[in-house]
This record gives structure tokens, C-alpha cells and sequence, in this order.
């Protein structure tokens, strides 16, 4: 496992959509073990493969190892299924946006469904993890936390 470089603002990368990962393979394992060591290394509580210069629907997370036991979760070809319709602002950073935290709506529970090297699942997050999975599957799709500050101002 090696520690990645971390994309920054204002890459092109950064706004890139991301294709779906057609066939796991031992180098989408590697890239997910290096993702993981990177996030821990930033130290982050999510990247996606976008924040590495990589193009693949993948990201990973842990919403709780900087305060408890670390619980990884590595997302291949995520797709969120529901948002709950309620929403509440809380500060977000970004990695490849280092140092600027900004108030972000999210909604509080997100159903997700993904792939990853024991099948696929499905799983309702609120709180923390919600708020990350929304947060990263944003990277995959190029949006970045600028673009949910500029869409609220124009709501």
C-alpha cells in the first residue's frame, strides 16, 4: 500500500464524472487499499478516486476511526437510492480543498446501495456517515463542496 497525492482545487479532475467500474480486479483492490491509507494518512474521514486523479466510480470512508475503533467501508459503483427530506446545514471540508470548511445542506439519512470485495449491500446511513457519502458521491458525480454553496445562494 503507498499514500497517494491528493488532488486539489481548482484540478480538472475535480469535475470530472466518473465511470463505473466494470470488473473488480486486483489493481480496483489495490487502488481501494491505498485510497484507505491515504484518507487515514490526511487525515480524512472519506476519499473518493477522483481526489487521486482516477476516474472510477469508487470511494471510500470511516466516519468514526479518528474518535473510536476504525470501521472502513469501500464504495465500488455506490448509487444513492433515497434522501430523506430532511436537510441540515454543518460545516464540511474536503481534502482537495484544503482549509476551507464551508455550510453545506445535506439531508440527514441516505440509503446506499455498492459493491465491494464480499458483494453488494445496501445500507441506510444518517448522521456522519450520511453526510460523507453524500459528500464523496458528489466527487464521483464532479461536484465539489463550491458547487453546493453556489446552487443554495441561487435557491
Amino acid at each position: 500500500m503507498s499514500v497517494l497525492e491528493i488532488v486539489t482545487w481548482p484540478d480538472v479532475r475535480l469535475t470530472t464524472v466518473c465511470d463505473p467500474v466494470e470488473t473488480r480486479s486486483p489493481e480496483i483492490d489495490r487502488l481501494i487499499a491505498d485510497m484507505l491509507e491515504t484518507m487515514y494518512a490526511a487525515p480524512g474521514r472519506g476519499l473518493a478516486a477522483p481526489q487521486v486523479g482516477r476516474t472510477e466510480r469508487i470511494f471510500v470512508f470511516d466516519a468514526g476511526w479518528k474518535t473510536g475503533t476504525p470501521t472502513p467501508v469501500a464504495c465500488i459503483n455506490p448509487q444513492i437510492l433515497r434522501l430523506s427530506d430532511t436537510r441540515a446545514i454543518g460545516e464540511e471540508g474536503c481534502l482537495s480543498i484544503p482549509g476551507v470548511p464551508m455550510n453545506i445542506p445535506r439531508a440527514t439519512q441516505v440509503t446506499l446501495r455498492w459493491t465491494d470485495a464480499n458483494g453488494t449491500h445496501e445500507r441506510d446511513f444518517a448522521g456522519a456517515e450520511a453526510v460523507i457519502v453524500q459528500h464523496e458521491y458528489d466527487h464521483l458525480d464532479g461536484v465539489v463542496i463550491y458547487d453546493r454553496v453556489e446552487q443554495e445562494k441561487s435557491q
